[in-house]
């Protein structure tokens, strides 16, 4: 066998694709503990993820970490975990579907959308095998992250590059950075917002509650905390919110270190004490509901802040796979394909299929085995 894997299914002339890969964090096979603590030692012995020396942090990991944090991480997924299985995966699979059919309706050629997760099944390995095997020649790489971190967004290129390297013909590439500021993904949060302020009550403060990352990192230059802040401008200035009627915080914080701050849970322990009794909570760099959402902030983080004195705590759901999100999706991976054969206004099947058995038959004359 050789050292670069080939085509298992090529034939000459075979009709082309554009691939979509759709790729999120991931999550355990089950909520069970040892499930959990396979994930997370795939998760945690990344270095994008953990930025401390191996020969330090690994010790770490497996004397101490993997040996107490998987029972009881494994009782907080069994607290939000669904028939369907993990709620992050049953959301992006929902989400792949509703942009497979995003793209039947945009474009005319074929466009095929994978879903993979950094870590955990489906693996980036599997979905891009399956897009080669479909005949995808150009791929979009789209990290389901709209802020672009080295934890989450740059170990996705990692990922990716590591399995192309052990393919022999490597297709066109394109890779979506971020989605920060993009208008549509801006308007679909201010409309989840509003829906739910037409449904409930509004809250006296929105709380905009972003994935927590070591302050170290943004000293470095990770640009993860600007790009949080600018989403959570462009969502005030959408909703017209006064100062001091929205606030930014940072949650999922683990370890002694310091991160980003004010953090979401000592927010609000200390809320209801500055006369605000009643909040409405939405995470804009959470496009799937995952265990940080439902279990983290809808439960945990409420149960801190009625504790504290709060009265009222609601949770405004994740964009998941409401159409005004898939639109957004397709608005960034329409962007992101301009000039490719199959998003474009001028692919036509019929002269496909034509060109398809011309050069079946070209290949035919030159002695191809077709």
């Amino acid at each position: 066998m050789g050292r670069y894997n080939g085509e298992d299914n090529f034939f000459h002339g075979k009709e082309e694709a554009t691939g979509i890969l759709l790729v999120n964090l991931g999550t355990p096979k089950d909520p069970s503990t040892s499930a959990v603590r396979r994930y997370l030692k795939q998760f945690l012995s990344d270095p994008r993820v953990v930025e401390i020396p191996r020969l330090v942090w690994l010790p770490i990991l497996y004397t101490f970490v993997l040996s107490r944090r998987p029972a009881k991480s494994a009782e907080l997924y069994q607290s939000v975990w669904r028939k369907e299985g993990a709620p992050l995966l049953y959301y992006s699979q929902k989400q792949q579907v509703a942009l497979q059919q995003e793209m039947r309706l945009r474009f005319k050629g074929r466009v095929i959308v994978e879903l993979a997760m950094r870590y955990g099944d489906p693996s980036i390995k599997s979905a891009l095998e399956n897009l080669k095997r479909r005949g995808a020649k150009r791929i979009l790489v789209l990290p389901l992250y709209p802020q672009y971190s080295a934890t989450t967004t740059a170990t996705t290129y990692d990922e990716v590059n590591r399995v192309l390297s052990h393919w022999r013909y490597l297709p066109e590439m394109r890779f979506v950075n971020h989605y920060h500021d993009n208008s549509a993904y801006i308007d679909a949060l201010a409309d989840s917002v509003k829906n739910h302020w037409t449904e409930h009550p509004r809250g006296e403060l929105l709380l905009m509650s972003f994935h927590g990352l070591p302050k170290r990192n943004l000293e470095l230059g990770d640009p993860y905390y600007c790009h949080c802040q600018k989403t959570a401008r462009l969502l005030v200035e959408k909703l017209a919110l006064k100062e001091g009627e929205f606030l930014i915080t940072f949650q999922s914080r683990f370890g002694k270190a310091e991160w980003l701050k004010p953090y979401t849970d000592k927010s609000l322990e200390e809320l209801p004490a500055r006369g605000i009794k009643r909040v409405d909570v939405l995470c804009p760099g959470f496009p799937a509901d995952c265990l940080e959402t439902l279990e983290e902030m809808e439960i945990q983080n409420g149960e801190t802040f009625i504790q504290a004195g709060g009265e009222t705590y609601r949770y405004i759901p994740a964009l998941n796979d409401h159409p005004d999100h898939i639109h957004a999706l397709g608005d960034i991976i329409q962007q992101h394909t301009q000039g490719w054969v199959e998003t474009s206004k001028n692919w036509d099947r019929p002269s496909v299929e034509k060109s398809s058995k011309e050069t079946q038959q070209r290949a035919k004359n030159l002695g191809a085995d077709l």
